[in-house]
C-alpha cells in the first residue's frame, strides 16, 4: 500500500517563510492554556461500551510541547497543535469548571445551588461521561440540573445523555436550555444534508488518517471529532430575546442573542456573579469559517461583526473572564476587551474588504489571492488561518451577497466535471502529455497547478493509476504547507483516497443513524422529504394517517407530484392506509432496519387499509452511502 512521502525542497522554503512571518511568542498561549488546571485522565481517553476507544489523546503524543515543527507540518498549525494536545479539568474562576480536549469542543460546569449547569455535552455520550466523572471526582457528586446548549453544531450537544441519565430524563425536571431555532439548524445540518456534510467532515477534520507528522496533527479548532455515541435530547426552554434573564439552579444568568453569526442558532451569556462571559463559538482563538468546508450556511459576517461588538457593550466593562467552546480563556478586563475588539474587526475587515474588491469588479478566486489582515490583527495568533482562511472566507463574504455566479457566461452553464475532463485531456494531448507537463510543474514546485491540472486526469480516467499518484503526490505537499487544519485533512485524506482507492459497494453503505431516531416527531417526517426519489415517485399518490402511540401524535402523510408532505394534528378521510406505530419502530421502518410486517409480528405496529401502499412508499426512501467518492468521479 502507497505511504506518505516526505516534504520536498520547495514545502521546507514554504515553511521558512512562515516562520519568518510569524508573530512574537510571549508563551502567554501556554500559560493561559494550563492556568486553573486540576487534573486529567491518562490520555484522555474515553471507550465506548465494547472497550473500543472513541477519544485517546495518547495518539498525539509525538506534539511535544517546545519541539520544532517536522518538516511535513506547518509551523504555526503545529504550535496550535501542542497547544489543543494540553488536556483536563480546569478551574475557570470561581463556580466555574472546563474540561477541555477530551473532545473537539470544551464542556462548561457552572456550580449552582443544589448541582451543576452544563454548557455544551460535547459531540459523544462517551466523552461527556468521562468529562462529567473526572469533574465529579474532584468537586463531588453533585447533580445535573440544567444543561444548556449555546448553539446547533452536534460537538455542543450530541454528548448530552453521557451527562443525563435515563432517570433524569424521565424526572423531566432538567432544565434544557437552547436559543430559538436550535432544534430545526440542528436537524437541518445534520440530518438534513447530514450524510454529505458528514463525509466531506471526514476529510475536514482527518478522522481517516494516521496520527502523525505524515497525517492528522490537528483540526486548529482542536484535536479532531470524537467517535462515539451522537445522541439529542430536545431543549424545553428556549430563548428569544437579548437581554432576557434566567436564574438557573440560583445562579442569574444573561442571554445575548446571536443569530446568522458561527451558527444559525447561538447565544452568547452573562454570568453577573461570577463577572464571567461565555462567548459560546463566536470568538475563538483563531480565524473561523465563515464558511465550513464540510459545508453549511454561509455565514453573515457582518452579523458576527456586530454581536462581539454588542457583547462588548453588553458586558465587557463588567467582565473578568471571559470563556467559550473551544479553546483556552482569558483573564482580566483589558485583555479580554482587546480579544474582542480583534475578533470583531477580524470577521468585519473580511466582509468589507471582500466587498471593496467585489464593486471592483473581482470575482472571488481573484479577491482570494488579495485580500490580506492590516498589521495590527496580523500581529495576533488567534486572528491566524487554523480553521477558516481568508481565502475561503473572502469567497464566504462573496457567495452570501453575489452567489456562486462570478458574471462570466462562460461559467454559467459549464460542463459536469468529468465530460469537461475528457475534453481537458484530449485538448492537452492526451494522457501521457498531460502527466509528462504536470511532472515538470511538481518538480518545480507548482503544486496548486498540478492538482489542478491533474484532477481533469483522474475524472476522465480514474483508473490512471500514474495521475492519480501525481495528484496525490501534490495533494500532499499542499496539505503539509497547510496552516488550517481543515485544508490539511482535505489534502492529505484526498491524496490517501487517491493513492488506496475504496472499493465500490453494490449496496448504499449508511453512515450512523442516531440522530434521526431521537429526532421529535415533526423532524422525523421532515427528514424523509429529502430522501424520497423523485424520478421514482413520479406520478404516484398516496395518503397516509400516521399516529404515534408513544407521543400521542398525528399526521397526515400525502405523497403527490413527487412532493412528500406532511401535517400534524390531521387525517384523511380515506387514506390509502392507517398506521399506528411507536416513533422508534417508525425510524426502524424508513431507515430500512425493520420491515413493516416485522414490526406487526412484533406488535409495534398496525396497520387498517392498504398495507402494500405503505411498503412501496418506503421504498421510495433513499438510502445514502455515506462513503460517495468525492477526489474521484
Amino acid at each position: 500500500m502507497p505511504t506518505p512521502k516526505d516534504a520536498t525542497e520547495a514545502t521546507c522554503r514554504a515553511h521558512a517563510h512562515v516562520r519568518a512571518s510569524l508573530p512574537a511568542d510571549t508563551g502567554a498561549d501556554f500559560e493561559n492554556s494550563r492556568r486553573g488546571f486540576i487534573d486529567t485522565i491518562p490520555d484522555a481517553k474515553s471507550l465506548n461500551e465494547a472497550g473500543f476507544p472513541v477519544w485517546d489523546m495518547g495518539q498525539f503524543a509525538f506534539e511535544v510541547e517546545g519541539s520544532e515543527a517536522p518538516d511535513t507540518v506547518n509551523p504555526s498549525l503545529w504550535r496550535q497543535a501542542q497547544l489543543n494536545s494540553i488536556h483536563g479539568l480546569f478551574k475557570v474562576t470561581d463556580g466555574i469548571y472546563q474540561v477541555r480536549n477530551f473532545d473537539l469542543s470544551n464542556i462548561t460546569f457552572i456550580e449552582g445551588e443544589k448541582g451543576i449547569i452544563v454548557i455544551d455535552p460535547l459531540i459523544s455520550s462517551e466523552t461527556a461521561r468521562s468529562s462529567l466523572d473526572l469533574y465529579r471526582k474532584h468537586r463531588g457528586e453533585r447533580p445535573v440540573t440544567a444543561v444548556i446548549y449555546t448553539h446547533s453544531h452536534v460537538d455542543h450537544y450530541g454528548g448530552v445523555k453521557g451527562v443525563l441519565t435515563d432517570d433524569d430524563l424521565a424526572r423531566g425536571d432538567v432544565r434544557i436550555i437552547a436559543p430559538e431555532g436550535f432544534l430545526e439548524h440542528a436537524v437541518s445540518e445534520n440530518v438534513l444534508a447530514g450524510n454529505a456534510m458528514g463525509r466531506r467532515a471526514t476529510y475536514m477534520y482527518g478522522a481517516l488518517l494516521p496520527r502523525g507528522p505524515k497525517g492528522h496533527v490537528d483540526a486548529g479548532l482542536g484535536k479532531t471529532v470524537s467517535l462515539g455515541q451522537v445522541s439529542l435530547v430536545p431543549p424545553n426552554e428556549i430563548i428569544k430575546r437579548t437581554g432576557e434573564k434566567l436564574v438557573v439552579d440560583g445562579v442569574e444568568i444573561v442571554f445575548q442573542m446571536t443569530p446568522d453569526t458561527e451558527a444559525p442558532a447561538e447565544m452568547n451569556f452573562y454570568f453577573p456573579g461570577m463577572k464571567a462571559l461565555c462567548m459560546a463559538e463566536n470568538c475563538s482563538c483563531h480565524l473561523h469559517n465563515i464558511y465550513t468546508p464540510r459545508g453549511a450556511q454561509v455565514r453573515d459576517a457582518k452579523s458576527w461583526s456586530y454581536y462581539i461588538n454588542e457583547a462588548i457593550e453588553l458586558f465587557g466593562g463588567d467582565t473578568d473572564v471571559l470563556f467559550a467552546s473551544h479553546h483556552w480563556p482569558r483573564w482580566g478586563r483589558g485583555d479580554v476587551i482587546t480579544y474582542l475588539e480583534k475578533q470583531r474587526d477580524l470577521y468585519k475587515y473580511i466582509h468589507d474588504q471582500t466587498l471593496r474588491l467585489a464593486n471592483h469588479g473581482l470575482t472571488p478566486l481573484e479577491i482570494a489571492e488579495e485580500i490580506a489582515l492590516p498589521p495590527t490583527l496580523a500581529s495576533e495568533w488567534y486572528t491566524r488561518d487554523y480553521y477558516g482562511t481568508l481565502s475561503h472566507n473572502a469567497k464566504a463574504v462573496y457567495q452570501r451577497y453575489l452567489g456562486w455566479f462570478d458574471g462570466n457566461p462562460a461559467h454559467l452553464r459549464p460542463l459536469p466535471p468529468v465530460e469537461a475532463a475528457k475534453r481537458y485531456v484530449e485538448f492537452m494531448g492526451g494522457a501521457d502529455a498531460l502527466l509528462g507537463k504536470a511532472r515538470a510543474s511538481y518538480d518545480k514546485g507548482d503544486y496548486r497547478w498540478v492538482a489542478e491540472v491533474v484532477n481533469h486526469l483522474v475524472f476522465a480516467d480514474p483508473a490512471n493509476a500514474e495521475a492519480r499518484h501525481l495528484q496525490a503526490d501534490a495533494l500532499e505537499q499542499l496539505g503539509y504547507q497547510a496552516e488550517s487544519g481543515p485544508w490539511r485533512g482535505f489534502y492529505l485524506t484526498a491524496a490517501m483516497e487517491l493513492r488506496n482507492p475504496r472499493p465500490p459497494s453494490p449496496t448504499p453503505r449508511p453512515g450512523a443513524s442516531g440522530q434521526v431516531r431521537a429526532l421529535p416527531a415533526e423532524q422525523l417526517l421532515d427528514s424523509l422529504s429529502v430522501r424520497l426519489n423523485g424520478p421514482t415517485a413520479g406520478a404516484k399518490r398516496y395518503t397516509f394517517n400516521v399516529s404515534f402511540t408513544d407521543t400521542g401524535e398525528t399526521y397526515l402523510l400525502s405523497l403527490e407530484n413527487a412532493v412528500l408532505h406532511h401535517a400534524r394534528g390531521k387525517k384523511s378521510a380515506k387514506p390509502d392506509a392507517s398506521l399506528t406505530i411507536t416513533k422508534p419502530a417508525f425510524a426502524e421502518l424508513v431507515l430500512h432496519e425493520k420491515k413493516l410486517d416485522a414490526l406487526i409480528a412484533a406488535k409495534l405496529a398496525s396497520v387498517d387499509g392498504d398495507a402494500a401502499a405503505l411498503v412501496d412508499f418506503v421504498e421510495l426512501l433513499d438510502i445514502f452511502d455515506f462513503w460517495f467518492e468525492i477526489v474521484m468521479p
